[in-house]
């Protein structure tokens, strides 16, 4: 693997931006976008602000863990607001201000290639967070094992239409952004378990979609096209993500069936689907702990900062990118219904009191709350 050296040594403090802006902010710090005391410089570039969970939970938790593991680290965190060249135009920014190492989230996997090679000409190592990046350079990839999150997916959907009597079940499926490499693997996962029901007629795909960037606008419109042209006649809606999730039950919601139509297949254990699930509007969610990902993605970031590379103890895997087999770090992933929601309570995520804002006198709410 190439090894990196850091661009800029030194000590610094801990500064973090959230900006939509390309160059960003710093109010009270120097010019350079640092926090007034020289350091090496890291940025994380997230996609969006569509996904909730980037600037909510990754962000702060990164910081969190960077500060333990590299402290003498400045990190700038800038949101492309899905505009693909808006980040790119952020990496040029981040290189210009000095940066160490970039981690990316990427608004678009299919058009960051330019970025990863912009980086790669000034030696700037990039750490791709959760999000591929398709066809360029980088040094590690940080994300949840992607084909187990689908396998969960598609065993809980799986699960569902066992105990639902007839045939020819009518499914929608709402995919991911087209072209990302964990829309194809949570893809690959849940077929393992739907592709079966599918051959057998025990169920019929009647709608399907990727939805660009999982933009949970499209994706509400989608499903209330899909319920338009079903009539209102579905018997599962399989859900990629919780932003997608969310769209479907608003959909759902504008024709007063929500919590009729079981939606399952979400991920990421956002509160608002949490909060979905014991009021028994969403089946299920993959509670990926973030804090993980966070505190794996700091602990490549200060290796590579200190000139070391990607520490081997932590790759169990590779992404093809397209370019290259870029090294993994695969983290755990765990499935959630209203059974075991105590699991995202006990590992510190949310508290009941959170999950339960609004929905206090649901059964499950009424007796965690007491």
């Amino acid at each position: 693997m190439k090894k990196f050296t850091p661009l800029i040594v030194g000590i610094g403090a801990l500064t973090l931006i959230l900006s939509a802006c390309s160059g960003g902010s710093n109010p009270g710090g120097d010019a350079n976008g640092g926090s007034g005391v020289e350091g090496q410089k890291v940025f994380m570039l997230l996609p969006n602000s569509t996904t909730t969970r980037f600037e909510a939970r990754d962000a702060p938790y990164f910081e969190e863990a960077l500060a333990t593991e590299a402290p003498d680290a400045d990190l700038t965190v800038l949101n492309a607001d899905g505009d693909p060249e808006r980040q790119q135009q952020q990496v040029e920014d981040a290189i210009t201000q000095g940066a160490s190492v970039i981690v990316l989230v990427s608004a678009d996997a299919n058009l960051a290639a330019g970025s990863l090679a912009i980086a790669d000409q000034a030696g700037v190592p990039v750490v791709l967070y959760d999000h591929d990046a398709i066809g360029g350079p980088a040094a590690a990839q940080v994300v949840f094992d992607s084909l187990a999150v689908g396998q969960e997916q598609g065993k809980r959907a799986a699960e569902l239409i066992g105990a639902m009597d007839g045939d020819a079940l009518k499914v929608a499926r709402i995919k991911g952004n087209p072209g990302e490499y964990g829309t194809g693997q949570y893809t690959r996962g849940q077929d393992e378990y739907l592709q079966p029901l599918i051959d057998s007629g025990k169920i019929d795909v009647v709608c399907e979609q990727n939805i660009t960037n999982w933009d949970p606008v499209q994706g509400q419109a989608f499903m209330e096209d899909c319920l338009a042209q079903q009539s209102n006649d579905l018997d599962l809606i399989v859900a990629m993500n919780d932003g997608l999730a969310g769209a479907s039950i608003a959909a759902l919601t504008t024709q007063g069936l929500e919590g009729t139509i079981p939606v399952t297949a979400g991920q990421d254990a956002n509160v608002e689907s949490l909060n979905y699930i014991v009021r028994g509007f969403q089946d299920n969610t993959i509670f990926k702990d973030l804090r993980l990902e966070a505190e794996a993605a700091a602990k490549v970031v200060a290796a590579l900062l200190a000139g070391d590379p990607v520490p081997a103890e932590l790759i169990n895997g590779e992404v093809d990118n397209e370019f290259q087999q870029v090294p993994a770090v695969f983290l755990p992933v765990r499935s959630v219904t209203l059974d075991n929601i105590q699991v995202v309570v006990d590992a510190g995520v949310w508290t009941w009191e959170q999950i339960c804002q609004g929905a206090e006198q649901t059964e499950t709410c009424v007796e965690k709350l007491q």
